[in-house]
């Protein structure tokens, strides 16, 4: 049984009266024990931002969307001056007081659920003990890093419809990994993106997961087809058939590509348009399906899945399951499918509300669609001259093929998105998809080995209507597929879509596995069973969970 004595203690008077058996004491002890652990002293975490709300007080790089808009790009002063008080970050109001009628909407779009982020976990640290240096500043308005991250955002909305196995040949692909090659070169450690041992983006390396040239980080991400395992192999949710198969749109449809349409959006005003679906089910196979994917799926929706898929291909179990030293017992309520199932379900809560209080108490980065009309704004002299000022950076967006290619399509310089309303109403860092999808492959880190292999990999055809044989490199391993699923989920939501940065999701996947292990080395106490489970984190360290 769990060592109940690693925990802290309560003292006898701390005790409940008339609770005399051992394991009502026990069931006490262990909530009291991680409760106390779990306690953040005050002032012991930092949340450290950029430079943006500073350096343009007028709003400009800060996440505005649906209030009252005073101008393309600026929000209304009073408004902002009250939303920043209901997030705490300026004085003088009430934190948390979103209904103050002084934040004022410019539409019928209300903010996405900002008060999650004052939600208090019962698991693992409470939201504001994740701070530096696992959670950054994201990059500021004015940065070469920003820049390159616009860049790549305009490339992958041109992208959208290229089937990920034709970027090796595709014409576009290959003008996006040079001019990413490029400005990695002329730019030392300011492109987040994976690069190849000449330090280069190739079409096989587009839109992967990676920070830079760190190759420790999300080992067997760039190994393989773009797609996961996970998201490709027929599976069952008990005798409900799964094909992985989904609803996608059809080809070809860009939106918020006209100013009064983004301004109308920005202000919170309903789109004018509808996305038109595609009537033939298909396998993922390029941007728009994992963007198509993402925009309504519950957040754990694709890790609930992968465990079934995992099921259904019969993974091993982490070698450090108690059960595979049982001779008479099966798992089920414990180390089984209810808790298997229960656990991912459970963390994702704990995630969201984590990454909800770094996106409304801390950072407050806009979104994309932002950045593109600042572009806009820039290339049609509407900014005012003290903000493009210093806004120097955008040269590198405003002279890149991928704003040429970008005008030749659409006839704008705004981004186009693959939603209609663009994103939703909460900032952009870190991202929840991303949050969830770290803490969620963590949690399946921990149930099944890691290191197995993936053997009779799949890829989808360009059509999206089979699934073939995988010939390809390799070895695909369970760690890889899962570090891949993640990004498949978060960038399908973020990059493809339009309504994320690259940086959104790599560090929120690196806070949810934070909040995955502080929620599971809280849970590892309430079993019965006594165990010793490694697992390999995304850094390619090790985490154990042992409970006696």
């Amino acid at each position: 049984m769990s060592n109940l004595n690693e925990l802290p203690q309560p003292g006898a008077t701390c005790l409940p009266a008339g609770v005399t058996d051992q394991h009502g004491q026990s069931a006490f002890t262990l909530r009291f024990g991680t409760a106390t652990a779990d306690a953040v002293k005050t002032g012991s975490v930092t949340h450290p931002v950029n430079t943006d709300l500073a350096k343009f007080t007028d709003g400009l790089g800060s996440y505005t969307k649906a209030l009252l808009q005073a101008s393309p790009g600026i929000v209304d002063p009073a408004t902002f001056k009250a939303f920043l008080q209901a997030c705490g970050i300026a004085g003088g109001g009430t934190v948390g007081d979103f209904s103050n009628p002084a934040i004022m909407r410019g539409g019928t779009a209300k903010l996405n659920g900002p008060r999650a982020a004052l939600a208090w976990q019962q698991s693992g640290k409470d939201s504001q003990g994740y701070g530096a240096p696992l959670v950054p500043p994201a990059p500021a308005l004015d940065s070469m890093a920003y820049a390159i991250e616009l860049v790549e955002l305009y490339w992958a909305a041109l992208l959208r419809d290229v089937p990920f196995e034709s970027y090796p040949t595709n014409a576009l692909a290959q003008a996006a990994a040079k001019e990413l090659s490029d400005l990695a070169a002329a730019n030392p450690g300011q492109y987040a993106g994976p690069v190849d041992a000449q330090g280069k983006v190739t079409p096989e390396l587009l839109f992967r997961g990676g920070f830079g040239a760190k190759p420790a980080y999300f080992a067997g991400e760039t190994v393989g087809p773009y797609l996961s395992q996970f998201c490709l192999i027929p599976t069952a949710l008990g005798r409900l058939p799964i094909t992985q198969q989904i609803m996608t749109y059809l080809p070809g449809q860009d939106f918020m590509i006209t100013e009064q349409e983004w301004f109308n959006i920005q202000n919170g005003k309903a789109p004018t348009s509808v996305a038109a679906f595609d009537p033939v089910l298909r396998y993922m196979r390029c941007g728009r399906d994992c963007a198509a994917y993402t925009e309504v799926d519950e957040l754990y929706q694709a890790y609930l899945v992968g465990y079934l898929v995992a099921k259904t291909v019969g993974l091993p179990t982490n070698p450090g399951n108690p059960y595979t030293t049982y001779a008479n017992e099966q798992p089920f309520g414990t180390f089984g499918g209810p808790d298997v199932a229960a656990t991912l379900g459970a963390v994702a809560r704990a995630a969201i509300n984590a990454v909800w209080y770094q996106k409304w108490l801390v950072h407050l980065r806009h979104r994309p669609e932002a950045g593109g009309g600042l572009v806009h704004l820039l290339k049609t002299n509407q900014l005012n001259a003290a903000d493009a000022a210093k806004l120097g950076n955008f040269e590198t967006v405003i002279n890149s093929k991928a704003l040429q290619e970008s005008y030749s399509r659409y006839g704008t310089y705004l981004l186009s998105q693959a939603f209609a309303e663009g994103s939703p109403t909460h900032p952009a860092y870190p991202t929840g998809h991303g949050t969830v999808a770290g803490a969620c492959i963590t949690v399946l880190k921990f149930f099944y080995d890691g290191n197995a292999p993936f053997t009779h990999a799949v890829v989808p055809s360009n059509d999206g209507l089979s699934l073939l044989p995988y010939s390809g490199s390799g070895p695909l391993t369970v760690n890889g597929e899962l570090h891949k699923l993640a990004h498949n989920i978060s960038f399908g939501h973020g990059i493809h879509a339009g309504i994320h940065w690259r940086s959104d999701t790599d560090y929120s996947m690196l806070l949810g596995e934070r909040v995955a292990i502080e929620f599971m080395l809280d849970q590892m106490f309430s079993y019965w069973e006594n165990f010793d489970i490694s697992i390999t984190l995304m850094d390619g360290t090790t985490q154990t969970f042992k409970n006696s």
